[in-house]
Parts: C-alpha cells; structure tokens; sequence
C-alpha cells in the first residue's frame, strides 16, 4: 500500500507529525463530506482507508507519503476532476523508451537518428511484463489517480505514465533497482524476449509519447486563438467534407476572432458540402461557449430537448454564487424555463432514470442543459447534413460534455473511442497542516441515459481505434478511415 511508502521517498522532505495527519485528515473528512458531490456514490467509504493510515502510522511521515496516500484513496471516489496536488515525489530516473496505447496493448517506442519514432523492437513490439510483473497488474498499481476513469482513458492515462520509473516503483513499494527487465511479445502474444536495461537520468529521457493531434497547440494560451495563423489550421474543406479541430474548449470572450471564423465556416460549407467532421479528440475541456455556439448550425431548428441533467451539492437554499455557476453552464432550474422548456423537461423526466438517487437536502433541486432551437438556431442556419464528432480516450470535461449533449440528435454520430467523462464544477480546498490541496467535484452531471458522465464516458456510435501508423506519426489513421466512411456512404 501506497501510505507504507515513506522509507522510498526523499529523506529531505517536509516531515509531519501524527497529530498534524490526523487534523489534516480530519480537515479532509469535513470538507468531502460537506462539499464532494461524487463521495459514496459509488459504495466506496473512504474512512475506512483514513482510519487504517492512522493506525499504522508511527510518529511522523513526510508530506510526499501523506500526499500519495490521499492520491490513492481519493481516487476510488469516482471524480474525474479530484486532484491532489502540493507534494512531490522523487521523479528522476526514467526507462530509456516510449510507451503508447495501441487497442489495449503497450506499444515500445524509441526514436531513430531522423527524430522519427519507431518500434524499439520491430518483431516485438509490445511490453508483456516489467520485472515479472504483467503489464496488467503492473498499471493498475502505479496510478491509483485515475482509477475509476473509464477503462480506455485509464489505460491511456497509465501507460504514458510507464516511462517514469523510480516514481512507479515507489508506487510499487520497492526500491528501483540498477537494472529492470522488460519482457517484450510479438504481436500475436506468443513469443517472447526479455531485455535488460538501465534506468537513465532526466537528460537521456525520450519525451512522453503524445498523439501528433493537437501538439501543435500544447503550448497556446486561449486568446493565441485570436491569430489567424492558429485559426487557419482549425478548418478545412476539402472532397466535399467539411472539417472542424478543436483543440480546446474556448471561450469567446478570449477569442471572438476564432467564433467570427467558425460561424462564417458554417455559413460557407451549408452548400459546399457533403458531411461535417468536427475532431474534439485530446480535448481536454474549457468552457461550454463553443459546444452551445455550433448548436445553433447543428440541432432542428423547431426541436426542444434536454441534454444534460445535473444536481448541485451545497447548502440549500443554492446560494447566488453557485446559481451563477450553473447559469455559466448554460444549467437552468425548471421554473427558470420558458413554457416549450418545460414542457420538454417533463416528457424527459417521465423516462429519465439516473443512476444515482442523490440526497434532497444536500444537492439541489435539477438543473438542465436544453438544446432549444427555436431559440439557437433558424432554418437559415441549420446544416441538416451528415455530421460526425470524432472524439477519443483524452476527449475530457467541456469537450466530454460536447460529445454527451450532441449524441442522439437528428443527423450526427460520434466516431472514435469513449471519451473520459468528466464535468464536475470543481473547488479547491487546502488542508491546515501539509497545506496539500484537493480539488473536488461539487456537482453531478447526468447524461441523458442517465448515467453520470464521471467514470462512464460516453460511447461512440462508429468505433474506430487508433493504428500503428497513427501511433507512430506516419498518418491520421482515425480521421482517415472516418473520410473513406464518409465518402463510400451514400
């Protein structure tokens, strides 16, 4: 267990006192069960594991201890936003390779003499087990932080993390050894050779694999979405389809030149046209300024429904700062709907079964997301064409909400991979003593099945995985096969 770990992590470290752990824990206990909206929903009790840390604590521990053992528990809570953060663990050793998903198994990348990647080792190309420990088993222990993500952004999220070896092996609870065996298979998972390599230092690392999809914009604050550069490589028309990326979930009070453009690309391609192919794949959220913007083009324009269903957890009555959050949502109580609304929202509350039935007197009455095209859209507007949202493991947050809302509507299909489901309202809380923080979820987002968005996702209705070409940066594999789709369809 992770909180037994303090011998393997820096002696230099900020110690704590028991006492100082059990206020901090103390602090933590108060502020998720008065604040977290996902706590025990799931049946996980996380006192249960607060009180067995306490008992096998001795006299002290480091913050680094502390701050992994809360990363580990909370985990199991089921809130795709909680976060740990202000502690650090020794992070300075790293296996010589990349390591990349490729349909559920481990890619092993290396890079040649041209920068280019490629198979460490073409006839087997995938990692088995790490010093006789499955792969399997072996992600399922060194990242406790995402592990109620839905099963591919999990893997996703881990196997990146492979790289980072001396911080996996405090995961582990051992020591990293001066030398690690890999055991690499072929691709049909028969045959097998083990190699023995030396960790190496931050300087002889291979940068952590990424998709070659939204790299170019890592580094791009919000209002870069301004330069016409940046948003000349968002659109593209080519072969009658029409393609939008978006990289981030901007708002457009920081880039009203990206809106100008996307709402003139929309008028442009009504008659240009085939089909629309809008990519939210790497997405890792923002706002809900773009999803609402494209409505207007991409719902019936004499349609009313409901689309996303959520329950604030606060002290009630809801309090003006949180009705304003929600509204910043574009999340809206019943009695704040028009008549048309209403109406919807009662034909969808008939059918409407979530999977949570969630405390009245710790969350609040339901606010509801509509798409209203009476109100967003015109039969001027309205691309009453083929659409596809193409989205994957990484598509997070705002972007997940995009994908949820749009599904189900007249004439789009989402492509790709389940996304990883995430739309929470979060808080940042800081504990007295360690001053670590924990980020919480403060609301519950339903879809329209149902089911939560945190730990579900949303599935796809045309599956299309990732290649080793795609992992490699040799092509767009996704995007490809969707255009062949697209162009033999009818």
């Amino acid at each position: 267990m992770i909180f037994f770990l303090s011998a393997s992590i820096s002696a230099q470290s900020t110690k704590l006192s028991k006492q100082q752990i059990e206020q901090d824990l103390e602090a933590a206990t108060k502020i998720l069960n008065e604040n977290s909206s996902y706590v025990y929903l799931n049946g996980y009790d996380f006192n249960d594991d607060f009180r067995a840390y306490l008992q096998n604590l001795k006299d002290s521990t480091n913050i680094e201890n502390f701050g992994l053992f809360l990363t580990e528990t909370t985990g199991k809570i089921g809130d795709r936003h909680f976060s740990v953060t202000g502690y650090k663990v020794d992070d300075s050793m790293f296996l010589p390779f990349m390591f990349a998903p490729l349909n559920g198994k481990v890619a092993v990348i290396s890079i040649n003499q041209n920068k280019q990647f490629e198979l460490a080792k073409p006839q087997f190309p995938y990692l088995k087990k790490i010093d006789g420990i499955s792969i399997n088993d072996f992600l399922a222990k060194i990242y406790p932080k995402d592990i109620k993500a839905p099963k591919e952004a999990y893997f996703t999220r881990a196997v990146r993390e492979l790289c980072n070896i001396e911080r996996n092996y405090i995961g582990l609870g051992k020591s990293l050894p001066k030398e690690i065996t890999l055991t690499l298979t072929d691709e049909h998972f028969q045959k097998d050779i083990d190699i023995t390599i030396k960790p190496v230092n931050r300087a002889a690392r291979l940068p952590r694999w990424e998709e070659d999809l939204t790299t170019q914009y890592d580094a791009a604050k919000d209002e870069d979405f301004n330069k016409p550069e940046i948003i000349d490589s968002l659109f593209d028309l080519k072969d009658n389809l029409a393609y939008i990326k978006i990289p981030k979930m901007i708002g457009i009070d920081e880039a009203p030149l990206l809106f100008e453009r996307l709402n003139s690309f929309m008028r442009t391609i009504k008659n240009d046209s085939k089909a629309l192919i809008i990519d939210v794949r790497e997405n890792g959220g923002g706002t809900r300024d773009i999803t609402y913007d494209l409505a207007k083009y991409l719902i019936p324009p004499d349609s009313v429904s409901v689309v996303n269903v959520t329950k604030q957890r606060a002290k009630l009555p809801l309090a003006k700062e949180y009705q304003d959050r929600l509204h910043a949502r574009r999340l809206f109580n019943y009695s704040e709907l028009d008549r048309d609304e209403q109406k919807s929202v009662t034909r969808f509350m008939k059918n409407f079964r979530p999977m949570y039935k969630l405390d009245d007197k710790k969350y609040s009455e339901y606010y509801f997301g509509l798409f209203n095209g009476k109100k967003l859209s015109t039969p001027d507007s309205y691309y009453n064409k083929p659409i596809y949202i193409l989205a994957n493991e990484r598509t997070f947050s705002a972007a997940s909400v995009f994908v949820s809302v749009f599904k189900g509507i007249k004439n789009i299909k989402i492509v790709g991979v389940k996304t990883d489901g995430s739309s929470g309202n979060s808080e940042r809380f800081t504990l007295p003593n360690s001053k670590i923080q924990l980020r919480i979820s403060t609301m519950v987002s339903f879809q329209k099945n149902g089911k939560t968005l945190d730990g579900i996702g949303t599935e796809p209705d045309i599956k299309i995985e990732r290649d080793l070409n795609q992992v490699l940066w040799r092509s767009d594999s996704q995007l490809e096969k969707l255009r062949t789709i697209i162009l033999n369809s009818k």
